[in-house]
Parts: structure tokens; sequence; C-alpha cells
């Protein structure tokens, strides 16, 4: 007996590839009559993440199915994969990435899948890649909130706070939304190590730079002021801070940024 193959996901009758960015579109055009379905899974993929991730992993990898061979594609998969909580597949996704493209700006995903595993060792062995030095500044930033989040999974809150502060928190010419995390994730193991002022100092630098809202530091500005008020003990979140996920100077010495 035969198995039916499983039906592709339908895609938007609008979309057409070229939303993609100029890199991704340069890349999939040496497919050659294969781009156009390849680039439409992918940007269907894009729009899914948040409202649908599983239907998003559908359509990654059916591009997968048509172009494994591209780096590009196999690191949406992970991606896809990752948001939809298939972190083995991602993991796996990921590492071909990397490998068929030599760069290393996957590693923060890598560390990531094998923290969601539970293979926190692996982990933090990420951290000692040879290429780390060859991340960029925004990756560099989100590698060491995943591995200062395996810390704190450890229950090594100094180790993990002395993760972040490596990172460098001086701004440095870092994009607004990068910066936002970082200090998020410091003023997170702040609160949780009882540094209540400090915490605050920090989460509101990120506030401040959290221009897309993406952060809910407002909301715990709040509520450590409100507990303040009111004589509360430390606040902190459970887990480590998002990765990804996306998250030095003492601020009541410096100032936060």
């Amino acid at each position: 007996m035969v198995t039916p193959r499983p039906l592709r996901p339908a895609i938007d009758p609008e979309v057409t590839g070229d939303e993609l960015d100029p890199h991704t579109r340069t890349t999939i055009r040496s497919l050659g009559s294969l781009a156009r379905p390849v680039s439409r899974h992918l940007v269907m993929a894009g729009r899914m993440l948040d409202d649908d991730p599983e239907l998003a992993h559908q359509h990654a990898q059916e591009a997968r199915r048509l172009a494994g061979r591209l780096a590009v594609v196999r690191e949406a998969a992970g991606t896809a994969a990752y948001r939809a909580g298939h972190y083995d597949v991602a993991l796996a996704e990921f590492r071909a990435a990397r490998r068929m493209s030599g760069e290393p700006e996957v590693l923060p995903a890598i560390a990531d899948c094998l923290r969601a595993l539970g293979r926190h060792d692996d982990a933090l062995a990420v951290g000692a890649d040879p290429d780390v030095d060859r991340l960029s500044p925004e990756a560099s930033v989100e590698l060491a909130l995943v591995l200062a989040g395996t810390l704190r999974d450890l229950g090594r809150l100094d180790e993990a706070l002395t993760r972040i502060e490596a990172a460098d928190l001086e701004p440095a010419g870092r994009p607004h939304a990068t910066l936002a995390r970082l200090w998020y994730g410091y003023a997170d193991l702040l609160a949780e190590l009882g540094r209540r002022q400090d915490a605050v100092a920090w989460f509101t630098a990120a506030a401040n730079h959290d221009v897309e809202g993406e952060l809910d530091a407002e909301e715990r500005l709040a509520a450590l002021t409100q507990d303040d008020a009111h004589g509360a003990g430390p606040v902190g979140d459970e887990g480590g801070p998002p990765a990804g996920g996306r998250r030095r100077l003492d601020p009541s010495d410096s100032g936060a940024p």
C-alpha cells in the first residue's frame, strides 16, 4: 500500500517571493525554475511564525524539500522548527546551515536548541567555539543571553550575570533592539539576585531602547517600583532570558545608558 503524500501547505495568491530580502533572493535565484516556489514558501513561513508556527514549519519544510542544499533555506527551516517547538529538528537544520555556509551566525540558535533540549553542558560548550570571535555584535549579544539563560537554568546566577557583563553593556553603536534585549536580560538577573535598585535602572534603560515594544520592560519596571512602595522582596522571572529566545557596569555608578 502506497502512503499518500502529505498535501503541500497553501500559498497566499498575492505572495510572489519578491518579499524576501535581496541577499536571500539572489541566493535562491540559482535554483532556476524552483526559485519561485521556494521563495514563496519562505515568505509564507516568515509570515506565519508568530500566528501559526506549525504552519510556518510546514512551509519551511516544503522549501527545504525543494532546496535543501542552500544554507539560507536550512536556516529558515531551523527557525521555523524552533518556533514550532521542534528543537531536535531545528538543531539539525542550524548545524546543516552552518556546515554549508561556514558562517558562525547560527551559533546562538544552536546553543538555544541545546538548552531547550536540556543539554546544558553542550549549550555552554558553544561559548568556546573558535568562531565566536567572528560573530556580529548582534549575534554576540544573543549568544551571551542564551549562555546566561543556560547558567540560570542550572542555578548559577552569579555566573550568568558575569556572562552578560562580559558581553559589554556599553552601547558601542549597537542597534536599539539589541541593546534593549541585553539590558533587559541584565536587569532580570539583577532583580532575581535582589539588586532591586540596579534592576530598576537597567529595566528603565531597556524600556527606553525598546522602540518596537517587543519586551515587557515597562511592566517589569512598574512591578518593581510598586513592590518598592510596598516593601516587597526581590522580583524575578522564572527561567532564563529569551534568546533568540534572542538577554560591567553598575548603573548606580555610571548612570544607565
